[in-house]
């Protein structure tokens, strides 16, 4: 997994998410391509609001590519760094932990995966635990 990061985020971040995204591009061993954005609250509300008419900010949102041509890129993940904080204390565990729970969804999210019904969300949430515990990021 290649993941290219930009920071958009204007703080200081207080955790080392450079090492989860290469733990996580260590891990995944598929040969495809993804765009990480890290932003604010307000800009996560903005995309949230433009993309899919949800008047609030989110945790992560993704963008699937739609090239017939090539497949290896799968699309764009935004990553709200100020919920990583606030979700962190929520559920109860590690920035890290949740920094790599947002990215490891919004993979997933553009490989395909879905959670809209019962079914789908059970296989998903299944698969991402399954590879948050590989990478070490498992809940404790």
């Amino acid at each position: 997994m290649i993941i290219n990061l930009y920071n958009n985020y204007n703080k200081q971040i207080e955790f080392d998410f450079a090492s989860i995204i290469k733990t996580i591009e260590e891990g995944i061993k598929e040969d495809k391509e993804v765009s990480l954005i890290l932003v604010d609250l307000d800009e996560i509300h903005k995309i949230n609001k433009e993309y899919r008419s949800i008047d609030r900010p989110t945790d992560v949102i993704s963008f699937e590519e739609v090239d017939e041509e090539d497949d290896s890129y799968l699309g764009d993940i935004f990553v709200c760094i100020d919920k990583v904080y606030e979700q962190s204390l929520e559920y109860n565990h590690s920035k890290e932990r949740e920094f790599a729970f947002l990215v490891v969804h919004g993979i997933l999210h553009l490989s395909g995966y879905d959670h809209m019904n019962k079914e789908d969300e059970e296989k998903m949430f299944s698969k991402q635990e399954e590879i948050l515990k590989q990478l070490g990021y498992e809940r404790k």
